[in-house]
């Protein structure tokens, strides 16, 4: 039994940010129903890949790995009688989440105020990319918009470059992190008061908040956001960076293209590091005899590291550091993580799942492991519609023949 079983969550969530929320809620044992429609399918199902084999509604990589561990019912929103449903649902739920731009639940009457309205105690929780207040309410956005307009993308690259940004939609994480958060509040605070409430997230805050110490430099400082590439900033490290490591040239590797990561903070650690490294003649050289004198002289430092990296593979030369207790860490992709990681093997991080159409496959897992309450993964992302009848017939106690009617009259579609 889940730490959330017991809880039954609708989930409007579409594309990255709320379904990512909502997963976490359901790899913990919540209940948790996707309300989609043909009309109106996930937009994770169709233009996200990689899809398995042709391009389907139900074969999406992506949509699967967000989704696992939920049911589906298919409700068309747009037609009143299926709203009427939808409101069914939501009185014998827990909690209704959705990331629909501002204003388009109330469009519908779906919004808090009209959900409370069935269900006084409802958590219901709003993922717009702004919030919804404020000049920016209606304004549209996805991860990478949230990341410029955070502060984050001006942040990202070396000094000396254009900005690089953070690849794509990394902020729809981090919205759904807070959105699970958020959610689990909310619903604590219900148990102890017996009272619901509307939690109106701003994806765009959310980022914010990853923007470190920047805000807070401008406001003491007087000083603007800067890019510093790989260097730690505050607390300041030396040598502090990613190296180029010896090529792979195992089969299906990617040949000159190998970096660690390494990062000196303490003078116990650059002791540690220079012996390691076989030049502990470095600890009394005036260039980098104390950590001011390594941080004026950091390029030169970097170059030495890199001459010591170079011939060297990124997993040799985590082993080697790590065993003298210098923080280091190879830079991995994905065949890494999946064949060669025997960390992520002993935790058990990749559980297996199946799936009708995409098949047998591993999904990555919980990160935090429960000593009571493991989280559980029992079944791959749903087919569209794949639970109507558990949804309509069991919880909601809807006549066959009315399902079926309105599935017909593409209403349950």
């Amino acid at each position: 039994m889940g730490a959330l079983s017991g809880l039954r969550i609708v989930d409007l969530g579409w594309a990255m940010a709320g379904p990512q929320a909502t997963r976490i809620l359901a790899d913990l044992g919540a209940e948790v129903i996707k309300v989609e429609s043909n009309a109106r399918p996930d937009q994770a199902r169709t233009t996200f890949g990689p899809h398995v084999g042709e391009r389907g509604i139900n074969n999406s990589g992506y949509f699967n790995n967000f989704n696992r561990n939920k049911l589906s019912a298919t409700i068309n929103l747009s037609l009143p009688e299926g709203r009427e449903v939808f409101k069914k649902l939501v009185a014998i739920s827990d909690g209704v989440l959705e990331n629909f731009s501002a204003g388009v639940m109330k469009k519908w009457g779906l919004h808090y105020e009209g959900l409370r309205a069935v269900k006084p105690d409802i958590v219901y929780v709003s993922m717009a990319g702004f919030g919804h207040s404020g000049p920016y309410a209606d304004y549209q956005t996805y991860g990478p918009t949230v990341q410029a307009v955070s502060g984050l993308t001006f942040q990202s690259g070396f000094p000396d470059m254009a900005p690089a940004g953070w690849g794509f939609s990394y902020m729809d994480h981090t919205g759904g992190y807070f959105g699970c958060m958020a959610m689990l509040q909310a619903l604590l605070y219900r148990r102890r008061t017996g009272k619901g409430q509307h939690v109106d997230l701003s994806q765009v805050e959310a980022a914010i908040t990853l923007t470190g110490p920047a805000l807070l430099d401008y406001q003491v400082n007087g000083r603007p956001s800067a890019r510093i590439g790989n260097a730690s900033g505050h607390p300041t490290m030396a040598p502090h960076g990613v190296y180029r490591c010896a090529p792979d040239e195992s089969d299906g590797g990617v040949g000159d293209d190998e970096w660690v990561a390494i990062a000196v903070a303490t003078e116990g650690q650059w002791q540690a590091f220079t012996c390691a490294v076989g030049h502990p003649e470095w600890q009394h050289d005036p260039r980098f005899e104390t950590f001011t004198a390594r941080l004026a002289h950091q390029r030169e430092l970097d170059g030495l590291v890199e001459e010591w990296t170079r011939p060297r593979s990124n997993l040799e030369v985590q082993r080697t550091l790590q065993a003298a207790g210098v923080p280091a860490g190879r830079v991995q992709r994905s065949r890494e993580l999946f064949e060669d990681e025997p960390q992520l093997e002993h935790r058990r991080f990749y559980p297996v799942l199946d799936h009708p159409v995409v098949g047998r496959h591993r999904v990555d897992g919980m990160p935090a492991v429960f000593s009571r309450t493991p989280a559980e993964f029992k079944r791959g992302g749903p087919l569209m519609g794949e639970d109507n009848d558990y949804v309509f017939g069991e919880l909601l106690g809807m006549p066959e023949d009315e399902i079926r009617r309105l599935e017909s009259e593409k209403v349950l579609w």
